[in-house]
């Protein structure tokens, strides 16, 4: 069996308070990329019906390129704690989205992991809570208004056809860093204002328009923080812009810049006038192409 793991796109993020659990309140836009990691389940079976692998006998998660244990890893544990009895399963994950990207490959892999059990282990969205902000909302790639620190999901109607150029900028920025950065920044809206801007986005977005229709109210707060600590993600959206993008952000923390694009064909005209070797080119939505 093989799974796909799309990439999250922050259209935009608005900042507010920090709550006292450490987390900050958040109005978001998230929609799911062609960009996806791939999970492998070799020789996967269901229950009773024997190993996953000869031999198994507890869960294995293999990632090359990250070291340590993962949110994948995370989850299936989180899965077996509340009874979960599929056989022991060995998970190969093979790593497409940048790491530490702002782009939410971890958490992507993750949801990817509880979407095995769903109808079997209840309150998945709870378990995707306690991995991460972003896990909920991936837990059904799609267009989707995010509030809260990320536990409030709206899923919002496919948007018109659009396509993107992301610039990674080599990624390794951390996501925990960026928020302290925007306190110490002061950065923050107060709730009211989260809340109409969540009111207006849900009105554009929700008559199915492609994200350009209603740019002006995309915008990411914690870019200041995120260009505070790695300049050079200002350069990336720079060049998108000279590169003909009509929007270009950061897109979660950073530091991977996006251009917006009303086409594929116009995005890779763009990546081509780019000429750099970390472009990606592909388009929105969890099915697509992607270069």
């Amino acid at each position: 069996m093989q799974l796909s793991a799309p990439a999250k796109l922050n259209l935009c993020l608005y900042l507010g308070a920090r709550r006292e659990d450490g987390l900050h309140e958040l109005c978001s836009l998230f929609e799911p990329l062609a960009l996806a990691d791939l999970i492998t389940l070799p020789t996967l079976t269901t229950p009773g019906g024997g190993q996953s692998r000869m031999g198994a006998e507890r869960d294995e998660v293999v990632c090359p390129g990250v070291e340590g244990e993962n949110l994948a890893e995370r989850a299936l544990a989180a899965l077996r704690e509340r009874g979960w009895r599929w056989p022991a399963l060995r998970v190969e994950i093979e790593k497409r989205i940048p790491i530490a990207a702002g782009l939410g490959g971890g958490s992507a892999d993750a949801a990817a992991i509880l979407r095995l059990a769903a109808g079997e282990v209840a309150d998945l969205e709870e378990i995707a809570l306690e991995l991460g902000a972003d896990v909920p909302s991936q837990l059904t790639p799609s267009l989707a208004l995010v509030r809260g620190a990320g536990e409030r999901v709206e899923r919002l109607p496919e948007p018109a056809s659009h396509a993107v150029v992301l610039l990674p900028g080599g990624g390794g920025l951390s996501t925990a860093a960026v928020f302290a950065e925007a306190d110490r920044l002061g950065l923050g809206r107060a709730e009211d204002e989260l809340d109409e801007l969540a009111s207006r986005l849900r009105a554009a977005a929700g008559a199915g328009a492609s994200p350009l229709a209603y740019a002006e109210l995309l915008a990411n707060d914690l870019e200041p923080a995120a260009r505070s600590l790695r300049p050079d993600a200002g350069d990336a959206l720079d060049a998108l812009r000279a590169a003909g993008a009509p929007l270009a952000l950061l897109t979660g923390s950073g530091p991977t810049a996006f251009g917006l694009f009303a086409s594929l064909a116009e995005a890779r005209a763009a990546a081509a006038r780019l000429d750099r070797d970390d472009a990606i080119v592909c388009e929105a939505g969890s099915a697509g192409g992607v270069r």
